[in-house]
């Protein structure tokens, strides 16, 4: 590969922003923040939250969630792309190297030193190519497994949700004052006014 060849792939790699968490992802923690801040409802374990608040939230999640999906599509291309792209040239270089080869069949020790030129500049290209390949790969890795804790996320935020709206609304006032048996077995207990002077 020539120097200003491979001075555009490093460019192109330099370029790359910074990873940013998806948007999705954000909203995902504005509903945790939403349902943790929720007020207790009184006497009850569920809470109050705003429904339009919620259903907005959803709605944007919902809404951009295929963006996502499509982004991760088309990183995912973007790496066969890739993929096939550096397949290419290093197929195109083995041929350069073949033809090179051929070429300098006059004598014997030319010969030698193009057959060792050719297997360097194959193993260099495929060395090239299969460090690019694993690059990718774990991009594209990265990628999708912010994208499966977003999911993870979301999953756990509604399965949360649900689990307040349909709890026992008797079950705080039973943890807090203990069950009657107990009050039974002990006795009523004596008020400031009940007691002896």
């Amino acid at each position: 590969m020539s120097e200003p060849d491979q001075n555009d792939e490093n460019t192109a790699f330099e370029s790359v922003e910074p990873y940013e968490a998806p948007e999705v992802e954000r909203l995902i923690q504005g509903l945790i923040n939403v349902v943790d801040a929720a007020r207790p409802v009184p006497l009850s374990s569920s809470s109050m939250v705003n429904k339009d608040e919620i259903i907005s939230v959803l709605n944007d999640i919902s809404i951009r969630l295929p963006d996502e999906i499509r982004a991760a599509r088309w990183l995912l291309k973007q790496r066969e792309d890739f993929l096939s792209r550096t397949q290419r040239e290093g197929d195109e270089l083995i041929d350069l190297a073949r033809a090179r080869a051929g070429q300098m069949v006059q004598k014997s020790e030319v010969v030698k030193a193009a057959e060792i030129q050719a297997r360097r500049i194959i193993e260099e290209a495929q060395g090239e190519a299969q460090k690019l390949r694993l690059e990718t790969e774990d991009f594209c890795d990265q990628r999708l497994a912010s994208f499966e804790a977003v999911l993870k996320k979301t999953q756990k935020v509604v399965a949360d949700g649900r689990t307040k709206l349909q709890g026992d609304p008797l079950a705080d006032l039973k943890e807090a004052h203990g069950s009657p048996e107990t009050e039974t077995e002990q006795g009523p207990e004596l008020y400031d006014q009940d007691e002896i002077g």
